[in-house]
């Protein structure tokens, strides 16, 4: 009987920080659409039946409280994703070259998990490409909500009404990977494992 003991993959800390997220995510996700449908971008809204806050309102109530636990949980997850070098090691280096070969692996369906340690290409750039549209929909959405006092950046990002497309595109490619990531924990459940005992 081996002595050995599991490895810790993931710290308390980053596990804590990905369940808050991902109720943040979604309160702002489901309230996001019950706004958007007060004054739609598109011609089609979103069903009522999957939207948070029943009325214009409530939807306001909800996507405000959950700007605050994702944006607190936010602070807390990239500080010690630095402090910690957690970010250097999972997410670099990152290479034309390995991404390619990866891309190819994966669309062929021989893209390997079977080291839960280890992040391959198609993994660092998501979860390095959701970074950067978490900073997009922050940034966006500091325009629709406090307009006046942030005129500088309401003008970087192209006025208002550019800023709701932008918020609305990088809502939407938060929305794609949430179902990527929840089909990936599918196909590897062991990933969902790992990230609720941390081994």
């Amino acid at each position: 009987m081996s002595s050995e003991r599991p490895r810790n993959i993931h710290p308390l800390w980053l596990r804590c920080c990905h369940w808050v997220n991902a109720i943040a995510i979604a309160g702002m996700m489901f309230s996001g659409w019950r706004i958007y449908n007060a004054s739609p971008l598109f011609d089609f809204t979103f069903p009522a039946e999957i939207t948070l806050g029943g009325w214009l309102g409530g939807a306001l109530q909800w996507h405000f409280a959950m700007m605050w636990l994702l944006g607190i949980n936010a602070v807390v997850y990239l500080s010690l994703g630095v402090m910690t070098g957690r970010f250097r090691r999972k997410f670099f280096p990152l290479s034309v070259r390995e991404l390619r070969h990866d891309v190819v692996q994966a669309l062929k369906g021989k893209l390997q998990h079977t080291d839960l340690s280890h992040y391959n290409a198609v993994q660092k750039l998501a979860y390095l490409s959701v970074i950067l549209l978490g900073i997009g929909l922050v940034l966006s959405g500091l325009v629709l909500w406090k307009s006046v006092q942030f005129p500088l950046l309401r003008e970087l990002l192209g006025g208002y009404e550019t800023a709701r497309y932008i918020h609305f595109f990088c809502m939407s490619a938060m929305a794609a990977f949430v179902v990527i990531h929840l089909l990936m924990v599918l196909l590897v459940p062991k990933t969902l494992l790992a990230m609720l005992r941390g081994r």
